[in-house]
């Protein structure tokens, strides 16, 4: 796996993954951005939600399930001083569908958590404390 960031003057960096696809990352005004774009750490969260849901929807999908939508909901909390890493995260999931079955939704969430999301254990690893939720709506 590549990727490859280039300056775009001031606060601002144009990524590109190794399958070609582009992002803009930027900072805040107050730090010389022009808030073109997410940034760097919105990005590994946002990273880290579409992993775990690329599972989750991988092992519903698997099961049978008549999924019509999931939203992964994250919250982060960032140590103090610098590096201002994360030191915690929660993912909730919101699963909606056709007479889902608690069981199965449960254990897509954590065979994700445990099992599958690479980005999830490599954060747990390296000491952020993830924790994860669900809730099931009919359409």
């Amino acid at each position: 796996m590549k990727a490859t960031i280039n300056w775009a003057g001031e606060a601002s960096f144009k990524a590109t993954s190794g399958s070609g696809h582009t992002v803009q990352m930027d900072g805040p005004p107050d730090h010389g951005g022009r808030d073109l774009g997410p940034r760097p750490m919105e990005m590994l969260l946002m990273g880290l939600g579409g992993c775990s849901s690329f599972d989750v929807m991988s092992i519903l999908q698997k099961s049978r399930q008549d999924v019509t939508d999931c939203r992964a909901e994250l919250e982060a909390e960032r140590a103090d001083e610098v590096p201002a890493v994360f030191t915690r995260i929660h993912l909730h999931f919101v699963v909606t569908g056709h007479q889902l079955k608690e069981n199965l939704v449960k254990r897509a969430v954590a065979l994700s958590a445990e099992k599958y999301c690479s980005a999830s254990i490599m954060l747990e690893k390296a000491g952020v404390a993830i924790s994860h939720s669900y809730e099931i709506r009919e359409a």
